[in-house]
This record gives structure tokens, C-alpha cells and sequence, in this order.
């Protein structure tokens, strides 16, 4: 009756999770990083107690299969979330880069050609 009601548990928190990495990933799409930061640090306590009431949990095959497919959807939605950023990072990246460029040529031809020279190298 014990590891019932741990289980249940169990499945309580796993649900919870994924919900979360449901949540994060709008978060992410709306661009709101702090956010989205936090409660990836605040879910680090629930993945711990996860961890703990598995481990000491004796489950039946049953149990185990489906804690397992609860688990590899939340994988699942942690690995969409970590493409997700790596994409946005490499997207503030090129921006970044046609800024320096655009602030480059705009800081060449501002000053006068006799204190600053007139060539230009663009392909920094």
C-alpha cells in the first residue's frame, strides 16, 4: 500500500516535470530568459526527490515501463528546450555580428579622413 502511494507520487512529480519543460519551452518561445531560468533552477529540488523515491521504490514491471516512458517524454521536451536556445544563441550571434559590421562602417565615415584613414577592412 506504501510503494502505491509512492508511486503515485512518483507519478505526480514526473508529471509535474514535464509539465514544466511544457511550460519552459513557451517561455523560451516568448523570449522571457529570465523566466525560463528560474524555473529550470527551481525544478533542480523536484528531479532530486524524483531521483530518491525511485531509487528506494521497488516497482513492478508495470510501474517501471510506464515511469519510463514519463521520463523519456520529459528527455524529450529537455532536449527540444536545449535546441531551442542553442538556435537562439546563434541567432543573437549573426545579429550581433551585422551590428559590429553596421557600427564599423558608421564609425569609418563619421570622423574626418585626417584623423581617422579612409580604408576600411569588412571582413571582420
Amino acid at each position: 500500500m506504501q510503494d502505491e502511494k509512492q508511486f503515485e507520487q512518483l507519478i505526480l512529480q514526473y508529471t509535474q516535470l514535464r509539465n514544466g519543460s511544457e511550460d519552459i519551452s513557451r517561455i523560451i518561445d516568448n523570449e522571457d530568459y529570465d523566466n525560463a531560468i528560474t524555473m529550470i533552477k527551481n525544478r533542480e529540488q523536484l528531479f532530486l526527490s524524483c531521483k530518491c523515491i525511485r531509487k528506494y521504490l521497488e516497482l513492478t514491471p508495470v510501474q517501471e515501463e510506464e515511469l519510463n516512458a514519463l521520463l523519456d517524454e520529459i528527455r524529450d521536451l529537455e532536449m527540444k528546450n536545449i535546441k531551442k536556445l542553442e538556435q537562439n544563441m546563434e541567432n543573437v550571434k549573426i545579429e550581433l555580428k551585422k551590428t559590429q559590421k553596421s557600427q564599423k562602417i558608421q564609425q569609418a565615415y563619421e570622423l574626418s579622413s585626417d584623423i581617422k584613414g579612409s580604408i576600411l577592412n569588412i571582413q571582420e
